[in-house]
């Protein structure tokens, strides 16, 4: 079983620990096996306040961490890290415990803590919005991208806001195990399995005129046409919208140019065609939009670093297998204790 080990600190954000235990405490195999072993740790085990009104009990110390298979570092109220972009000492000697080649992901602000232990250096991450100028100036050897959910570097990922959490845990939960466990997680736990777009369409901007029309009809009309050829000319016309106008709406309501909004799209279905069907990669291509083989092998590689017929290979014939997991790492950047 893949154990999960979620590294508490004081000013823990409750909200983000319980992610964790939701979405991979419900992912099953279809024998009804649980996928995952969630544990909660700590530096020093205890009593470990929260930003609410009540502490939580933690019995598992920084050992939980050797033994981890992905550890998870939810937000906190700021501290040494945040603040002055370094390790505490407790912090330092516990994440040394993580074994090379673990899978870390963080919720929110727990980006610092990777940044901070250099596990993010020369990699693309994300952290809440509000952080954002900190963090470049803490850690300028991170590519910062604060329009996106959630990054994913293989064996290191991040997410932004404390929701946004949600996002990555069950991206992690589709990466192990296929759409079709990830799915059944998001419909017990009544989310979308999936969320459009990324943080920059939370971030506050000017209120729009009323006048102003949702492009939310043109991309439905998109993913009801992916298997054919779309122009921005095409979908800014079903709006009656210039193109201009059209590109600036859309990027205002999803965070993503329409053309990287579409590819994300084809690509989504190209993934579902492969796992669900056995339609050869060419007819996938076809139905997902991207006209040739080719053209598909190369955008799905770029999305997540395989080719068709791994990704295929890999989720049409270990459906629910608790112990292939971590299999679709994009850029597999191994773990060095900090």
């Amino acid at each position: 079983m893949h154990r999960v080990a979620v590294l508490v600190r004081h000013g823990l954000v409750p909200l983000e620990l319980g992610i964790v235990h939701q979405i991979f405490g419900r992912a099953f195999a279809p024998d009804g096996a649980p996928l995952y072993d969630v544990v909660t740790c700590a530096a020093l085990p205890g009593q470990v306040p929260t930003d609410a009104d009540f502490p939580i009990t933690v019995t598992h110390g920084p050992e939980a961490l050797a033994e981890a298979d992905t550890v998870i570092v939810p937000a906190t109220h700021p501290d040494e890290t945040e603040t002055e972009g370094r390790l505490g000492p407790e912090l330092a000697a516990a994440l040394a415990r993580v074994r090379p080649g673990t899978r870390v992901a963080s919720i929110c602000t727990g980006a610092f803590v990777l940044a901070a232990a250099g596990w993010l250096d020369g990699l693309r991450a994300t952290t809440h919005w509000k952080s954002a100028e900190r963090f470049r100036r803490l850690f300028p050897r991170v590519e910062l991208d604060t329009d996106v959910l959630y990054t994913d570097s293989g064996d290191v990922l991040t997410s932004a806001g404390e929701a946004s959490g949600i996002d990555l845990c069950l991206h992690m939960v589709r990466r192990d195990h296929g759409a079709a466990v990830a799915n059944d997680v998001a419909r017990t736990t009544v989310v979308p399995p999936h969320r459009e777009g990324g943080q920059a369409q939370f971030i506050p901007r000017p209120v729009m005129s009323r006048r102003e029309t949702s492009t939310g009809a043109a991309r439905e009309w998109a993913l009801a046409h992916l298997d054919r050829p779309i122009t921005l000319r095409e979908l800014a016309a079903r709006e009656a919208m210039s193109v201009r106008t059209f590109t600036r709406r859309f990027r205002e309501e999803t965070g993503l140019s329409p053309l990287r909004w579409l590819t994300q799209q084809r690509v989504a279905r190209a993934r579902e065609l492969l796992e669900e069907t056995d339609l050869p990669v060419d007819r996938v291509a076809a139905a997902a939009g991207f006209g040739t083989a080719v053209s598909l092998r190369q955008h799905l590689h770029d999305a997540i670093g395989v080719s068709p017929r791994a990704y295929r290979a890999t989720f049409r014939g270990c459906q629910g297998d608790p112990v292939r997991s971590g299999v679709m790492a994009a850029n597999p950047a191994r773990m060095t204790p900090p």
